[in-house]
């Protein structure tokens, strides 16, 4: 029999079916749909309340614009919050907070066991933008009593903000320093280029390329005054030709016969030598003004020559009446005086050969020492482009030390303004949006959520517990059933005879449903606005 109606069952049940059902087993649902939400709902008013406050810290930006003063702190914002929650979660840290606030007083445990419990009561959540960048986040703590929970939060908090700003202020300030240390290395290398550089200078000044103009300007000035010099030993060596021919005539004056007016036959020569030395003054002044060296020098040559035409012509006059015994005689004594106690033109002459000698012996060593610095200027431009060469390998050194030096000091610079910046608290900084909470309901057990699982769980039950009495009996309800459990047509029907007895019992039992019902439905509502009211 029951095997028949399991598998009339497995066809599924009609609405009609499933109405009958209802009228038939309501006690059998609401009774454990009750008792189910009962003790769901129920157990939650036994667990340790735990309350939760929470605090909203917004990551404020810097005050001064970044075109003015470039944070040397850079590090990823998240990361950062990671390495201060590490910290903040410390064993000590957190054995500080739970001997400050006496948390767990009720525990047996040991410390580790403290700080493990406190880790799990502490939930960090980040705040992100529409572009996944971090901007806030709350601190959550919960506790069994609201205001330790605020507390804690409150210490958490400050602990966040004074972390982020000691750990910037240490990062800043590190990088100050390491700056101003690589500072000082690029220092003491700029100096050693410097040192080098000034002592390869040293070594070859007159050879350095920045020279090059002034020694061709030297060298140039030096071809000059050889030129000069060697026109003057020309000039010089035409005149001690000159001067010695002078001594060749007036000694071959002194020897020679006389005119009938007592006047040297030789005198001629002078003559001659007086007209080529006009005609190469008039040639002179011809191309040149008269303050021209040359034209200078020619007339005074000139001058000197006709005196000393005049003083021989003089002389010779003087001494007619005595002749010299031979010419050595008259060579040993070049330098005799007149009879007015004047110098004679011999003795002039030699004067004049001796100070001519003794200028061109001057000027060939000053041509000497010209020929010198001029092969020393010679060497100096010969070895320019090697020196030049040199100083470039030593100036490009230098100048990568100047650059790396410049570059240090301007980031050092920069990172000191920096470090000012974040030990005055402008930049980068924590800021509290909405202080540490006072919990007024606990955040567990949510009592309304228990009350929702509660239902559940009461529905599962009474769907369970009819299932299991509809599975167990085996009767037979309704004239279809007895239909398609008999093959053979039914003849006749037996109306269902009810008595006055029967029918009061049938309406207390309906009434009873219904007022079962409403109880459990009102009990349910209730308890859910209490535990909405209540928390």
């Amino acid at each position: 029999m029951t095997q028949d109606i399991e598998e009339r069952s497995s066809g599924g049940f009609t609405p009609d079916q499933l109405l009958d059902i209802a009228r038939r087993r309501h006690f059998h649902f609401l009774i454990p749909l009750f008792l189910g939400w009962l003790a769901v709902w129920g157990s939650s008013w036994f667990l340790a309340p735990r309350y939760r406050s929470a605090t909203l810290i917004l990551v404020e930006q810097q005050a001064m614009p970044k075109n003015y003063v470039t944070p040397n702190v850079s590090d990823d914002l998240q990361a950062r919050l990671q390495t201060i929650t590490q910290q903040i979660l410390s064993r000590t840290r957190l054995l500080h907070i739970i001997d400050e606030l006496h948390l767990y007083p009720g525990t047996q445990s040991n410390q580790d066991e403290k700080v493990e419990r406190m880790r799990k009561d502490i939930e960090i959540a980040l705040v992100r933008d529409a572009g996944d960048r971090v901007t806030a986040f709350n601190v959550y703590y919960s506790s069994g009593d609201p205001y330790t929970a605020q507390q804690a939060t409150s210490e958490l908090t400050n602990l966040f903000i004074n972390e982020n700003l000691e750990v910037r202020q240490q990062q800043s300030e590190g990088t100050t320093r390491f700056l101003v240390d690589q500072l000082e290395t690029a220092r003491k290398s700029l100096a050693d280029q410097e040192e080098k550089v000034r002592e390869f200078k040293s070594q070859h000044m007159g050879e350095l390329p920045g020279q090059l103009g002034t020694n061709l300007q030297i060298l140039s000035g030096l071809q000059g005054q050889l030129q000069s010099e060697a026109d003057a030993i020309n000039a010089a060596k035409q005149q001690h030709a000159y001067l010695q021919t002078l001594v060749d005539q007036y000694r071959a004056l002194q020897a020679a016969p006389k005119t009938a007016d007592g006047a040297p036959m030789g005198l001629p020569a002078l003559d001659e030598e007086l007209e080529k030395l006009k005609g190469q003054l008039a040639d002179l002044s011809s191309r040149y003004t008269d303050r021209h060296p040359d034209v200078r020098k020619l007339k005074q040559q000139i001058a000197k020559t006709e005196k000393i035409r005049q003083q021989i012509s003089a002389d010779l006059k003087t001494r007619s009446a005595a002749v010299q015994n031979d010419n050595s005689a008259a060579s040993s004594a070049p330098e005799a005086l007149n009879a007015n106690g004047t110098p004679s033109p011999m003795a002039q002459i030699h004067s004049q050969l001796q100070a001519n000698e003794f200028e061109i012996s001057n000027r060939e060593h000053a041509v000497a020492d010209l020929k010198n610095k001029i092969a020393d200027y010679q060497t100096r431009l010969n070895q320019e482009p090697v020196r030049e060469q040199q100083l470039t390998d030593l100036s490009r050194g230098y100048d990568q030390s100047k650059a790396n030096y410049d570059d240090l000091l301007k980031k050092k610079n920069e990172s000191a303004m920096a470090t000012s910046m974040e030990l005055l608290q402008q930049g980068e900084r924590f800021r509290i949006i909405d202080p540490p909470s006072l919990p007024l309901k606990p955040d567990f057990p949510n009592r309304l959520k228990f009350c929702g699982i509660g239902l559940a769980v009461g529905l599962a039950l009474g769907a369970g517990v009819v299932a299991g009495f509809e599975m167990l009996d085996d009767r037979l309800y309704s004239e279809k059933e007895i239909q398609e459990m008999i093959p053979a047509p039914v003849i006749s029907e037996i109306p269902v005879i009810v008595n006055l007895c029967d029918e009061q019992s049938a309406k207390e039992k309906l009434w009873l449903g219904w007022a079962t019902a409403a109880v459990v439905v009102l009990s349910i509502v209730a308890g859910s606005a209490f535990s909405y009211l209540r928390g």
